[in-house]
């Protein structure tokens, strides 16, 4: 790449790696710069010790509360992003979760657009991360205008068990929509690919699928270990600069578009440290809302245990129920997601319980199934991000955690009632990414929202943000495909109204 880029991609995680992959033929020069590094294939990558006993793959960073309590985020730094650790479930949003929703704990606002006007991209962005799954089983799906081109990952005999199981109770369980080819995945080691880290192992994340496709093309590079400082905004609000670290050396860019993917926190963050004297609140802040309506899934892990049943699968994850999800089952509101989360073993469990023997929780989670349950966090201004000199700042609201509870409440009534006596459960807090969102969110008024529906900040013309922070809401299921299927939306409204000319 000879001089300056056209368009300068900051992050490589989903977002980044997604509009780069519908960029690509437009035939502008991009470069996309990740504070990180590539996942190397090493044996940690499925050492079960290490990742959950030792942390080797967490970030050596540290955030803060709002009352100056420090902790370590579970966020990471590598080209892919978290998706190179995520679960794979690649689910479309309910139709009903683009509209007004009432919840029992307040109202989940509607999007400035529908379902309808991002459907096509939902299509598109299946086909790049190679989704398989099936139609029809899940009564809440909303309509597709093409079915998957893959089937759907296979039930072990085991899971196959419970699925009938639920299925004869009146549950409605669904094969999961997963980004993982699980013959590739199963030849590098019998283990689950759920929080495990990916190297070309067969699970579809966004270095896998979207960023090998961008950088198929030669007008398309990457460049690692490049940690993004500040924006700079000229007096007319366009951004003139990029200013990064690489390997401690201060640079600068000047391209002509800039996309600012780097995740829901630390873009909000990039945006509060640019600021100027003419956006003193930070970029794209006019409207006071950068870093604010934060959201993170209420989730639980539900664990259901029987003597009598025998768990030999390997990685689990393959279905899910919505039966909660538009509304509590009995005419309330609604509730949540439920799905399998990857196979727990007693390693895993021992870094969550470390003064259990090893061999015990073997013994335990040979007779288990696991469950994630997950519901619909709702906006605030209160619940935000902020930056306190070089400082991180978050200050988490939760929302509408009693729905959350009855949630939990009912999928243990349904598991009983499927034969397994004894259930327990414990609730992930803010060192788990789940799926963090909406501090630099979408809408049609600058007075509410910094970005427009195709993620433009109103303030400034050459600058959008797409990654988890543009979502307006949480919805109650994996967020992943409607951020890829809005970062494809975005780079076809970027090819015809800024590159065409």
């Amino acid at each position: 790449m000879s001089g300056q880029p056209d368009i300068v991609i900051i992050g490589s995680g989903v977002g980044g790696a997604t509009v780069a992959a519908g960029l690509a033929a437009a035939g502008a020069e991009i470069l996309v710069l990740e504070a990180g590094g590539h996942i190397a294939d090493r044996p940690e990558n499925r050492d079960q010790r290490a990742i959950f006993q030792r942390g080797h793959f967490r970030p050596d960073e540290t955030w803060y509360e709002a009352d100056g309590t420090g902790f370590n985020p579970g966020n990471y730094y590598n080209v892919g992003g978290n998706s190179k650790f995520y679960g794979a479930v690649l689910t479309r949003y309910r139709r009903e979760d683009f509209d007004e929703m009432q919840h029992l704990d307040g109202v989940s606002p509607a999007w400035p657009i529908a379902y309808e006007d991002l459907e096509p991209w939902y299509g598109r962005a299946e086909e790049l991360y190679q989704v398989r799954g099936t139609l029809g089983e899940d009564p809440t799906e909303p309509v597709h205008s093409q079915p998957y081109g893959l089937k759907p990952v296979a039930d072990e005999p085991a899971i196959s068990k419970v699925r009938a199981r639920l299925k004869a109770n009146g549950m409605h369980p669904f094969s999961l929509p997963l980004g993982v080819d699980i013959e590739r995945w199963l030849a590098k080691g019998k283990t689950p690919w759920d929080a495990h880290p990916n190297s070309f192992d067969g699970k579809m994340d966004a270095e896998t699928t979207a960023l090998a496709a961008a950088l198929k093309h030669e007008n398309v590079k990457l460049q690692t270990g490049s940690r993004v400082t500040r924006l700079e905004a000229a007096a007319d609000g366009r951004i003139v600069a990029v200013h990064y670290l690489r390997n401690g050396e201060a640079t600068v860019l000047r391209p002509k578009l800039v996309i600012l993917s780097a995740g829901a926190v630390q873009s909000a963050v990039l945006l509060l440290r640019s600021a100027n004297d003419s956006n003193p609140s930070g970029l794209a802040n006019r409207s006071d809302q950068v870093g604010r309506n934060f959201m993170n899934h209420n989730s639980t892990a539900v664990i259901a245990m029987s003597p009598w049943f025998r768990n030999d699968s390997v990685y689990q994850k393959t279905f899910g129920f919505n039966d909660f999800y538009l509304s509590d089952g009995e005419g309330g509101p609604p509730l949540g997601n439920v799905q399998l989360l990857g196979r727990i073993s007693g390693t895993i469990l021992k870094g969550a319980m470390p003064a259990v023997p090893e061999w015990l929780l073997n013994l335990t989670t040979a007779h288990s199934i696991d469950f994630y349950a997950m519901s619909e966090d709702l906006p605030s201004p209160e619940s935000r991000v902020m930056v306190d000199g070089d400082r991180i700042v978050l200050k988490w609201v939760r929302s509408n955690w009693q729905a959350h509870e009855r949630l939990v409440a009912k999928l243990k009534q349904v598991l009983r009632s499927a034969g397994f006596p004894v259930v327990v459960s414990r609730a992930f807090d803010k060192r788990t990414p789940s799926h963090q969102c909406g501090t630099v969110r979408i809408g049609s008024d600058p007075k509410d929202a910094p970005l427009d529906v195709f993620c433009r900040a109103f303030d400034h013309p050459n600058l959008f943000v797409v990654d988890a922070s543009f979502l307006p809401t949480s919805a109650a299921v994996n967020p992943a495909l409607t951020i890829a299927a809005q970062a494809l939306r975005v780079a076809d409204h970027i090819a015809e109204k800024d590159l065409a000319a």
